[in-house]
């Protein structure tokens, strides 16, 4: 693979508790020859259109700027920071994030999204969907925002897949130089989900990006967003 195409899915339009993100997707994907999937391609989908379509919104006082805090309280199952306003936790999931991943933006004001139930489920969910009635094959990842312990700014990254590995293990295998190496394990699903929100943005409206062009050996059957999770017996920050 030297090169891959990213474009996003323009005219996907609200999302509403119900709606069938798969049919969504496939109709705004449809409106342009440049935008119509193909086998192969990677869906990218941002977690607040799938919290909307499944339900995942709380409403909250829209006069108190605090009013989502007991929410995150409740979505965590342990709190390892508190700085002033912040809370950084671990939710359900095993992430580790600020405010256990509940969102007030790009949401009505009064309402806050929290995170899907299990997003790998989702992903699963949104690429059937797309393969049995579209007929096309695609991976599914779906993307959320989260910062980084030492370092500044945020990035996507991917908090559930199906049809694409989440960590591609190149352990045993020679680098360029011909050396074996030893520890390398590439996150994927985290790569692509952050090359495909520098053509969503944060305020276009753009919430699905497709990326063309992947490596065929990524796409597999079987993978989770968990893969990605260090657990606490290998983490040395926990």
């Amino acid at each position: 693979m030297s090169r891959i195409e990213i474009f996003g899915i323009e005219g996907i339009g609200e999302i509403v508790v119900g709606d069938d993100l798969a049919s969504v997707i496939a109709a705004a994907a449809a409106g342009s020859t440049d935008t119509n999937l193909a086998d192969g391609d990677v869906v990218v989908v941002t977690q607040k259109i799938v919290s909307k379509a499944e339900d995942r919104l709380v409403a909250i006082d829209p006069n108190d700027p605090l009013s989502h805090k007991p929410l995150v309280e409740r979505e965590s199952v342990r709190i390892l920071r508190r700085r002033g306003d912040l809370i950084i936790s671990e939710t359900e999931h095993g992430f580790v994030c600020a405010n256990a991943g509940i969102d007030l933006s790009n949401v009505e004001r009064g309402w806050a999204a929290l995170l899907p139930i299990d997003s790998d489920r989702s992903a699963r969910r949104i690429r059937d969907g797309l393969r049995h009635r579209f007929g096309v094959d695609v991976a599914v990842i779906i993307s959320d925002t989260f910062g980084r312990a030492w370092r500044r700014g945020v990035t996507d990254v991917a908090i559930g897949c199906a049809g694409v590995a989440g960590v591609v293990d190149l352990r045993g295998t020679p680098d360029a130089l011909g050396r074996e190496m030893q520890v390398t394990e590439v996150a994927i699903v985290d790569e692509l989900a952050a090359a495909a929100e520098l053509v969503m943005g944060k305020s276009t409206n753009i919430p699905v990006a497709v990326i063309r062009g992947v490596d065929a050996s990524w796409l597999r059957d079987g993978s989770v967003a968990d893969e990605i999770v260090r657990s606490p017996k290998e983490d040395l920050f926990r």
